[in-house]
């Protein structure tokens, strides 16, 4: 930001509109928040979920709608983890809160040998931590810090080493079919969000776990998402459209389009012969 004061205020005043005005866009087009929610906000102690929670708590005092906010966070008993930061700052600004104590950072050690990336098994544990208390808590929705490069990156991890067309949806029903997932940052930059955090000066708190690994997949994902972006400024905001503007008869996916009867779908469409088709189970096929 600017060295002049007032420049670098209104630079903030900003950004904190532009996250605002897409937080509340993106809970608007995919419903994620409807009125009587009780909506758990996962906080980390990292900027994406301190984020996430102070904008989503603005937006609560203006929403035309009333909801409920919880913040939790899940505390892994990992060793020299700062205790008193998140409910120290939670206290601060009035926000209800709960510390779930579980000791997942032991069983991570356990299971995964050393020098080996632990986010995979320490996500889902956490996950599991997270879901539960959600169960037996009347939480209807849960707030994952998730933004826009997140979404972007996962697609290509998915594309490049599962095979698969598949991203982090803005909200999802969870596997069990008991939780809404919802990711009120979805339309958000993650430059974005940092320089919000800095401005705010978040009591950040660095998941050292799996210490740096430098190498793992979603670094190298990053920096060549990176790296496209700053040779074409853009790119990356065309990319995550494309998320929302899926063509089925232009992949190649059977099980999302009826390749294989085009024959009688033309048929049906020229009237060549009294074909029965069934386009409500099968779309006909457009150009497109």
């Amino acid at each position: 930001m600017s060295a002049n004061p007032a420049k670098k205020i209104l630079e903030f005043n900003k950004l904190k509109k532009r996250l605002r005005r897409q937080m509340g866009q993106a809970i608007e087009d995919y419903n994620m928040i409807q009125d009587g929610d009780k909506v758990m906000v996962c906080l980390s102690g990292g900027k994406d979920s301190y984020t996430m929670l102070d904008i989503l708590m603005n937006l609560q005092k203006h929403a035309p709608i009333n909801f409920e906010i919880i913040a939790v966070n899940l505390d892994q008993k990992q060793p020299g983890f700062p205790e008193h930061i998140l409910p120290e700052y939670l206290s601060s600004i009035d926000v209800p809160f709960h510390i779930i104590e579980k000791d997942t950072y032991s069983i991570v050690k356990e299971v995964v040998p050393e020098g080996k990336t632990t986010c995979g098994i320490c996500s889902r544990l956490r996950r599991g931590s997270l879901y539960g208390y959600a169960r037996q808590n009347g939480i209807t929705k849960i707030a994952l810090g998730h933004h826009r490069d997140d979404i972007i990156e996962t697609t290509f991890l998915n594309m490049f080493f599962g095979s698969k067309l598949k991203a982090m949806p803005p909200k999802l029903l969870s596997d069990d079919k008991t939780n809404i997932l919802i990711r009120p940052l979805a339309y958000s930059k993650e430059s974005d969000i940092q320089r919000y955090s800095d401005a705010m000066e978040f009591p950040i708190i660095p998941c050292n776990l799996c210490g740096s690994q430098e190498n793992m997949q979603r670094q190298v994902i990053k920096e060549m998402l990176q790296g496209w972006e700053k040779q074409t400024p853009g790119r990356l905001d065309n990319i995550f459209r494309s998320l929302q503007n899926i063509s089925p008869s232009q992949l190649a996916d059977s099980k999302l389009f009826n390749f294989k009867d085009l024959e009688l779908q033309r048929k049906a469409l020229t009237g060549e012969e009294d074909t029965e088709y069934d386009e409500q189970q099968y779309p006909l096929a457009r150009d497109g």
